[in-house]
């Protein structure tokens, strides 16, 4: 595998390669922010040179992908906290949204793939089957009844998911002229996908 350096403590496998090259990078952004790390600065707190890096990711955006998406299991699970306050489907629902918009932008390493200019590849990883799968297996963990708002197969619970994440990634990208408060959100999503749910 040609681990050079490593500190004296080489990784057994790939995998370990990278996920300690993923760890490197969230030390350096964790203690210097986005625009002052770069790959040389991860490849140093890797203890390996920057061919070594090279050996895994193609580039810095890259290795700030993987520190995205390790994030992503974390999130969910607040996220699936938060909803699990909400005592309907319809407000699970409009909340899911809310959360998302408030919460992604100030993630420290799930909105690294927005700040980066990565967000063609962010919108890619959301809006995809896969993102609509675990968009679903997080309302599904939220202790509602589904059954009653007409969500009653597992497709049903997808194309929730699916619209959903739509939304939310919607205004992500293109937030209104005049920044809207939560309460302003709220209401507003409330007003189009509540009735849908019976909320």
């Amino acid at each position: 595998m040609g681990h050079h350096g490593w500190r004296g403590n080489p990784p057994g496998t790939e995998d370990e390669a990278r996920r300690r090259i993923v760890e490197a990078a969230t030390a350096c952004l964790d203690r210097v922010g986005l625009a002052k790390t770069n790959l040389s600065d991860v490849a140093a707190e890797a203890g390996v040179t920057r061919q070594t890096v090279y050996r895994y990711f193609p580039g810095l955006k890259d290795i700030l992908r993987a520190v995205a998406l390790a994030g992503v299991e974390e999130f969910a699970g607040r996220m699936a906290r938060h909803l699990a306050t909400f005592g309907s489907a319809a407000e699970a629902a409009v909340e899911s949204v809310v959360f998302a918009v408030r919460t992604v932008p100030g993630e420290p390493h799930l909105g690294l793939l927005l700040q980066a200019g990565e967000a063609d590849f962010f919108t890619d990883g959301v809006i995809s089957p896969l993102g609509f799968s675990f968009g679903a297996r997080i309302l599904r963990t939220v202790p509602v009844d589904w059954a009653a708002a007409g969500i009653t197969t597992d497709e049903d619970l997808e194309g929730l998911a699916e619209v959903l994440m739509r939304l939310f990634m919607s205004f992500l990208q293109y937030p209104a002229t005049r920044p809207r408060d939560d309460d302003e959100l709220r209401a507003l999503v409330r007003r189009w996908i509540g009735p849908a749910l019976g909320g």
